[in-house]
């Protein structure tokens, strides 16, 4: 398998020689960095995207995964100085929204030298694969990982209710609470 491409076409020195189940791949100084969602409350699928010089990459995430990272990269921001402010772009899924693989674990951290915080996806594999699982490493700015906790709120607020019970999410049709001793909860009409 050849090894990971740069945004800038070069090619990456391999580690080992290991299989990839996908492609890797290595943003620098990615464009357009975001995460959105695809379908109604409840049946969402999130995705996190990133683009530069025009090559669009899109994995396929768990809103879990998402939420960690925006709640890590918060805090992480508020530690650092304040960045000099960036005109947010637009912050939508550009289409297509066609997931290259899915993640399996992300990372994050930071880059001084450059100013920028790193992101690695590792791809999810099978259990028992003795394949590598491909990596995507995104350098984005402070201000497009500010941008992104923003919209991963916005995106969780959007999403189902929680029960304050349970603290487990509503279904529009009703609820069966744990705590409501296996009583289904209707919404009120």
């Amino acid at each position: 398998m050849p090894s990971p491409v740069s945004c800038r076409g070069e090619r990456q020195p391999p580690r080992e020689e290991a299989t990839h189940v996908s492609e890797s791949f290595e943003f620098d100084a990615p464009d357009h960095f975001t995460t959105g969602a695809v379908g109604p409350a409840g049946q969402r699928v999130f995705y996190l995207q990133a683009r530069q010089a025009r090559r669009l990459l899109t994995l396929k995430c768990e809103k879990e995964q998402v939420r960690a990272l925006a709640d890590y990269l918060a805090g992480f921001l508020a530690r650092l100085p304040a960045a000099a402010a960036e005109a947010p772009g637009d912050s939508a899924l550009i289409e297509p929204v066609e997931a290259i693989w899915t993640i399996g674990a992300l990372g994050a951290g930071y880059d001084q030298d450059a100013g920028r915080v790193v992101l690695e996806a590792r791809e999810l594999t099978e259990e028992d694969s003795e394949e590598e699982p491909a990596v995507a490493r995104l350098h984005i700015t402070r201000a497009q990982a500010a941008v992104f906790v923003e919209r991963v709120r916005a995106l969780v607020q959007a999403g189902r209710p929680i029960c304050p019970a349970c603290h487990q999410p509503k279904d529009p049709d009703g609820h069966v609470c744990p705590r409501g001793n296996g009583h289904v909860v209707r919404p009120r009409a």
